[in-house]
């Protein structure tokens, strides 16, 4: 079957097709490459802020991985969209192909250091849960491609929640606690106010409907940590 021509009107979301992986265009990054299948087409940035006006809330999801998370949220809240970034695009083929009537996620391929301006203002809620390579050092660095993607893709008193776990954490050279507190600083640099750090054990790991949490509640080294801030109204 043919995308539609336009892949955010309704119908299309409740056409049984499954989720969408979008690409930014690199020549007009508010241009996002729609894909579903072997089947592409491209939307403007406007027409993704109008899909997103009809839900009541937005998470981005960065670093998404395989997609399970974004998935997992858009399961559970009907009225939220949720969209996975991820630099990776063979890790998202598979979950852009299952089917879900009123299906509500959506993946885009855009490097969370560099994320494309289409997604400008978009979020109500941004997760980053576990990162490791490139996106965790950008984040306790301070990669000011990151922090200013946190600040500019979320609207002002969005909630950004963050899992951090302590072997990928000891790879970059800090503990638990160390990685926690510069983590907490660098949201602060980016406009977030953060709340005290949650210990998560391998229970609440369990629970956390991500790929990797399953995989470390079950390993050798179960330790992370949970980290909540809410965007500065500014």
């Amino acid at each position: 079957m043919p995308p539609p021509s336009n892949p955010f009107d309704v119908r299309a979301r409740h056409g049984g097709q499954g989720s969408m992986v979008v690409q930014m265009n690199v020549q007009n990054p508010t241009r996002l490459e729609c894909l579903r299948g072997k089947d592409s087409w491209y939307c403007d940035a406007g027409d993704l802020m109008t899909l997103a006006r009809g839900y009541a809330e937005v998470l981005l999801d960065l670093g998404t991985g395989d997609g399970r998370y974004a998935r997992a949220l858009a399961r559970t809240h009907p009225d939220w969209l949720a969209i996975g970034v991820d630099a990776c695009r063979e890790g998202l083929r598979g979950r852009s192909r299952v089917a879900s009537v009123g299906d509500n996620a959506l993946f885009v391929i855009a490097n969370a250091l560099a994320l494309p301006s289409g997604l400008t203002g978009l979020a109500t809620r941004l997760a980053i849960n576990f990162p490791w390579g490139s996106l965790l050092r950008g984040l306790l660095d301070g990669d000011q491609g990151l922090l200013d993607g946190l600040c500019t893709d979320t609207r002002p008193g969005a909630i950004l929640e963050c899992r951090l776990n302590g072997g990928a954490l000891a790879e970059v050279g800090r503990t638990l606690d160390d990685g926690a507190a510069q983590a907490r600083r660098m949201l602060r640099a980016a406009g977030f106010v953060p709340d005290a750090p949650l210990i998560l054990d391998a229970q609440a790991l369990s629970a956390c409907p991500t790929t990797w949490a399953k995989r470390l509640a079950h390993g050798r080294d179960p330790r992370a940590v949970y980290l909540r801030a809410v965007r500065a109204d500014v």
